[in-house]
């Protein structure tokens, strides 16, 4: 061979170089050439990148990142915000996000939203750092709070991160473009956390301290309404939150606050309280212009008749707006002469006009009292002239209840007749026992009181009273022949002229063997000492017990007139004596004796009973 075609190796342990050596070499320089291969693959991986538009084929664009494959990502991922097409072109060069580099079709795959995403990440993570603000939308509720929109990102805010208050009403912060901090961010997990009370804390932080120092009572400041609640609006006086309770907005009532102020409305209020404890302030409204209550005593004097409008009703009467920021109540008392039971809302309605009376005024509590009654004519005064006490009127019956029976004398007044004035022989119940609803009655009007608004009528007042007739004949001491009705086990009740008497089972008889009432029979006519009448009590007291007393009385004192004049029972019992010396006589003797202890004891219980029921009957009178 010739020397052009043979190359001979060098000799390289010659040189020096051990086997070794050159094994190490070979290994480091197959490694080098390996990491060259490789190295860009692992560095592009999740990562962006720039990549240019070689092709697009319908809805893809073809990217070259420089890499042996090319990638396709769908147009719709390259349309920006607000448009409605992809403005991109060939030969553009764009920012992807790298998934994979080759996929089972020997593509990349690319992403522009990733891209997008990461970019935003970065941004975020720069502002997270600097403590810079981002604008945010809520646009959804979740447990705990709300899900935000951070430039495209999905962020979450917790509740009490909304402000620095609770919010009662969220509306009014949703889909609104909101100025908020990153409190938290966590890129792997995809976790972003902001806050807006973050930012309006420290905003304010620099204005609060300075603020809360110059405060006092009567100050007026300007505040943005930042909520609104049921019972007033809370107020950002700039770095310090007061409260405009719902009664110190308007002089005149008013039932939301949302009525007379906005959600982010400025207002010029006045600080009505300030507590340097607890930096609470109340805010008025309503103290910035005039009271209208300065001359509520000159514009309504008491007893004029004014116009107002019904602005709310209750059980216990309506309120009447008689000026912007005074009112006056219409008791339900005051509503009407006639109508008593009824709910206000029945005789007048909200927003009403209505004519009313100035009746009293408190102007330290300020509260003025109304009457509706008092401009309309009273139908009690007209009843008084037209009927008198002691005339008989009839009409029908429109209620009955426990205590009495109402009859409608006319269309508007009722009159009363009590159960003590429905008869003069039955029972309060059994007497109600004969009206009903709708029946006509006719009655004596017993009584008319204008003033209390009260009719008394009698129904048995029509008739003769027969205890005043029975009064008026017979007297104390009267032995009466009466009727039994009744038999009960503590005595009876009989019929006296037409008076029903109840006589007590220790007055049937003297000797206790004889007080059984069951021995009297219903229907039989026995005969009864007068003992007591009171005509005040309406009471009359009849005792057989007396009558037999005064029969026995009457029985001794004939005996001892039998015996020769002889004034007592005991003269008698001693004449007696003196003249009988037969055994035949001793029995007789015994009786006597026997009788006339009966007699004196007899006499000694009548006589304190007798007492008894006449200190009785005269303390009645």
């Amino acid at each position: 061979m010739s020397d052009n075609h043979i190359h001979p190796q060098p000799d390289l342990q010659s040189a020096g170089i051990t086997p070794a050596e050159i094994k190490a070499a070979m290994d480091a320089d197959f490694t080098s050439k390996l990491d060259e291969t490789f190295a860009p693959h692992q560095t592009v991986r999740s990562q962006v990148v720039k990549g240019l538009i070689t092709n697009i084929d319908g809805e893809f664009a073809i990217i070259d990142i420089g890499m042996k494959a090319e990638g396709r990502i769908p147009l719709k991922e390259f349309i920006e915000f607000g448009k409605e097409e992809a403005e991109i072109e060939v030969g553009q060069t764009v920012d992807v996000y790298v998934e994979n580099l080759d996929d089972r079709h020997g593509e990349a795959q690319l992403s522009r939203e990733k891209a997008r995403r990461e970019e935003v990440l970065d941004d975020l993570e720069r502002v997270h750092a600097k403590e810079e603000t981002v604008e945010g939308i809520i646009f959804g509720r979740v447990k705990g709070g709300f899900m935000v929109d951070v430039q495209g990102i999905l962020g979450f805010m917790p509740g009490s991160q909304l402000d620095a208050r609770p919010i009662m009403d969220v509306n009014p912060y949703m889909y609104t473009p909101l100025e908020m901090m990153i409190v938290k961010l966590e890129r792997e997990r995809n976790n972003v956390i902001v806050s807006r009370r973050a930012v309006m804390d420290k905003r304010n932080a620099g204005t609060r301290d300075e603020l809360l120092n110059d405060m006092h009572e009567g100050q007026v400041l300007e505040g943005v309404v930042k909520n609104i609640t049921d019972f007033g609006a809370f107020i950002d006086l700039g770095g310090v939150d007061g409260l405009l309770h719902i009664t110190d907005i308007a002089w005149h009532r008013i039932g939301h606050p949302s009525e007379v102020i906005k959600l982010g409305q400025t207002l010029e209020l006045k600080v009505v309280r300030f507590d340097e404890d607890s930096k609470r302030v109340s805010l008025g409204l309503k103290q910035l212009s005039d009271d209208p209550w300065t001359s509520v005593n000159d514009t309504y004097p008491i007893g004029a008749k004014v116009k107002g409008k019904v602005t709310n009703i209750t059980d216990y009467g309506a309120f009447v707006e008689l000026a912007p920021g005074v009112e006056g109540l219409i008791h339900v008392s005051e509503m009407s002469w006639t109508r008593k039971n009824v709910h206000p809302g029945k005789i007048v309605s909200t927003s009403e006009e209505v004519e009313v009376m100035v009746l009293e005024i408190d102007h330290d509590k300020r509260r003025i009292s109304l009457g509706l009654k008092q401009v309309q004519s009273n139908p009690w005064e007209a009843f008084a002239e037209q009927f008198k006490v002691g005339q008989e009127v009839s009409g029908q019956v429109r209620s009955v209840t426990d205590f009495g029976v109402f009859v409608g004398l006319t269309d508007d007044i009722d009159g009363l007749i009590h159960v003590s004035d429905l008869s003069w022989d039955k029972s309060g119940e059994e007497a109600l026992a004969d009206y009903r609803k709708g029946d006509t009655v006719s009655a004596k009007v017993l009584t008319i009181d204008p003033e209390k608004e009260r009719v008394a009528l009698g129904v048995k007042q029509l008739s003769n009273d027969p205890f005043t007739s029975f009064a008026e004949t017979n007297t104390k001491g009267d032995i009466l022949k009466v009727n039994v009705t009744d038999v009960s086990l503590d005595g009876l009740t009989v019929d006296a002229s037409g008076i029903e008497v109840f006589i007590k089972k220790r007055d049937l008889a003297v000797e206790r063997d004889q007080q059984d009432p069951q021995r009297f029979k219903e229907g039989e006519t026995i005969d009864a000492k007068l003992v007591n009448i009171s005509t005040k009590d309406r009471r009359v007291v009849l005792s057989i017990r007396a009558l037999e007393i005064d029969e026995e009385r009457e029985a001794v004192a004939e005996f001892a007139s039998d015996e020769g004049g002889t004034s007592t029972l005991a003269d008698a019992l001693g004449s007696a004596l003196k003249s009988s010396d037969t055994e035949e006589a001793k029995p007789a003797k015994k009786a006597a004796a026997k009788k006339s202890t009966a007699k004196k004891a007899a006499k000694k219980d009548d006589d304190a009973e007798a007492k008894s029921e006449e200190a009785s009957a005269d303390a009645a009178e």
